[in-house]
């Protein structure tokens, strides 16, 4: 116990700093009270009894501000200044990323770079991203580490259990994800378009989603560049391991093929959260019109096709809180209502209109099947209805002769056949009797004037 409180002075856990690891390495930068409310939901509902909500938070976030403090002993985090709200923020060194990634199971190019100004200005910016991932995960905690509480604690996290689901696991999301017009994926080029948040939840009908955060602070001009810079990136062709070129984001990450007449690039999330002077709506609208090129699709027959376009979609953090993505908080630039998330991200005018066509195709058939069925024949003799094969046989037509028995099914076709091959030989054989008889006559008529001539 000695040797490991040397180690680990805080005393924290192997797991417990395994956890803090896997979030600092998406997050990049955080606060105890973000880790905690991620990994392990269920102390938000635990010390429920302290008299402030200060008391409440520093009991909650006790084991994983102590797992931060090994993890700088250790060299792998540093203090990051504080927030506007006063609250420490940590971030991981060099070497913490390397460790992150070996958590994560991720390349040192897929674990993406640090956000500008991280430790400085309050990190409003990185505050906003990380509190966009817990928003969009919604983590459920579990009931069973939340006995013996007071029933109020139990009440809350069990509304929190039932409240609808988020998308994925901080293992889904990643932050500061550069999108290369020029340079490579490791060392791209200047004037990239950096993504705040991916997110790559395909279990959960979201293969990929790029998520920009936004305080409101930055003139609606400057958002919309970024969608310029995310439209390069989309057009972007590179050599996949086939040898085929196909765009660049491709080969990176996987998403299902386009459907039918719809081949639009990946969907785009802008999320504003009012803390600047602009405010959120407006922001929204003004993006709108600086970025239709990008985004408006073309008329087609009751809903619209995108191809070659950029689904963007909008919300507030304050609306993605409140509904998650399963509900009511997206709009979708170009459309009026709010939608969820994938409806706001897809195409479900043009689903419907599909799901239409294709049923108004299966009734048609249906009813030229019916038809057909009206009009299908039946054995003469013993009523059966005519297979497809023996109706095509008997209206066919072989150098100029039809079928035999065209009203006659296949069974009782063969009988009849067979019954004439037999009337035939029977005919053939009394036709022969005959004969031979007819000249057995004759010989013998023969035979009796030939004796009378000798006589």
């Amino acid at each position: 116990m000695a040797g490991k409180r040397k180690t680990n002075e805080a005393g924290s856990t192997n797991n417990l700093r395994a956890d803090v690891l896997c979030v600092l390495g998406v997050l990049k930068v955080a606060t105890a009270d973000q880790i905690q409310r991620l990994s392990a939901p269920h102390l938000t509902y635990r010390h429920t009894t302290k008299e402030t909500a200060a008391a409440r938070k520093e009991a909650r976030t006790a084991s994983h501000r102590g797992a931060l403090n090994d993890l700088r002993r250790h060299g792998l985090s540093v203090d990051g200044g504080r927030t506007r709200g006063g609250e420490e923020v940590r971030l991981l060194t060099k070497d913490g990323l390397a460790a992150a990634g070996l958590e994560l199971d991720r390349g040192p190019e897929e674990m993406g770079g640090m956000p500008k100004s991280a430790g400085r200005s309050g990190a409003s910016h990185a505050m906003t991203v990380n509190e966009t991932v817990i928003a969009m995960i919604r983590p459920k905690p579990d009931l069973h580490l939340v006995a013996g509480e007071p029933a109020e604690a139990i009440a809350d996290a069990q509304a929190c259990v039932d409240a609808p689901d988020g998308i994925g696991s901080i293992t889904s999301y990643a932050t500061e994800v550069a999108l290369p017009a020029t340079g490579t994926w490791r060392n791209p080029g200047v004037g990239c378009a950096w993504a705040d948040i991916v997110l790559t939840a395909p279990e959960a009908g979201l293969p990929l989603l790029f998520i920009e955060a936004d305080n409101c602070t930055e003139d609606a001009a400057k958002i919309a560049a970024k969608f310029d810079k995310y439209m390069r990136h989309f057009h972007r062709k590179a050599k996949d391991t086939d040898g085929q070129d196909k765009p660049m984001w491709r080969t990176r990450w996987s998403a299902p093929d386009p459907q039918w007449g719809d081949a639009t690039h990946p969907p785009v999330l802008l999320v504003f959260n009012q803390i600047g002077q602009r405010p959120a709506l407006k922001q929204m609208k003004r993006v709108t019109g600086l970025t239709r090129e990008h985004w408006q699709g073309q008329g087609a027959d009751g809903f619209h096709l995108y191809k070659g376009k950029m689904p963007i979609v909008a919300t507030t953090l304050e609306l993605l809180r409140e509904h998650g993505p399963a509900g009511p908080a997206f709009w979708r630039f170009g459309r009026e209502d709010r939608q969820n998330l994938w409806d706001a991200i897809g195409n479900p005018r043009r689903d419907a209109a599909l799901a239409r066509r294709a049923e108004d195709a299966r009734r048609r058939l249906a009813q030229e099947a019916a038809e057909r069925e009206a009009q299908r024949p039946v054995c003469g003799h013993c009523g059966t209805k005519f297979t497809d094969d023996r109706w095509e046989a008997s209206i066919a037509v072989d150098w100029g002769r039809g079928d035999s028995h065209p009203r006659l099914c296949d069974d009782c076709k063969a009988r009849a056949v067979e019954a004439e091959r037999q009337a035939e030989q029977a005919e053939h054989e009394r036709q022969e009797q005959e004969r031979q008889e007819a000249e057995t006559a004759q010989d013998s008529k023969a035979g009796g004037w030939l004796g009378r001539w000798r006589s």
